[in-house]
């Protein structure tokens, strides 16, 4: 598991090195479009230089939300919560099969309407979303998962 997870970081540093070069590439020729001074070159240059912006930015948010999404996925290793899917049927992919994923759901949404302060059930949610194919959701209950579990953290 240790070098997977290597292997997952040099990945991801390789493609912030790689867009960091890109960057630093197009934020020069949107330089070079605004020296050049007519005004279609300093338009296109002010809007080649938002792009690179735009991308550092992207970057940004999604590095720290993969650091906010491990950090909660460690406290709920630490406390024995995570969802079990080890024993849920399997399509060949691996991904788990629709009927089971739904069921899964379903326990975690009752868990989870029971108490949805609580940003261990919501985690929970977020995972059983996440299983049942619906990334959107499970995108934004992690959110709220992050949101929840940093106001524990500054309530202690």
């Amino acid at each position: 598991m240790k070098g997977s997870s290597t292997r997952v970081v040099a990945t991801i540093a390789g493609i912030i090195v790689a867009l960091s070069v890109y960057f630093v590439l197009l934020g020069q020729r949107g330089i070079v479009l605004i020296q050049d001074g007519g005004a279609v070159p300093v338009v296109l240059g002010v809007a080649v230089l938002v792009l690179p912006l735009l991308g550092i930015w992207m970057i940004w948010s999604t590095v720290r939300s993969g650091f906010q999404h491990q950090h909660l996925a460690a406290r709920m290793h630490e406390e024995g919560l995570e969802l079990d899917v080890s024993d849920l049927p399997k399509m060949p992919s691996g991904r788990v099969q629709r009927d089971a994923a739904d069921a899964l759901f379903a326990q975690v949404k009752a868990e989870w309407e029971a108490d949805p302060d609580n940003w261990r059930n919501s985690y929970r949610l977020a995972r059983a979303y996440d299983y049942a194919g619906d990334r959107g959701r499970a995108r934004e209950t992690m959110r709220r998962a992050v949101a929840l579990e940093a106001a524990e953290r500054e309530g202690n």
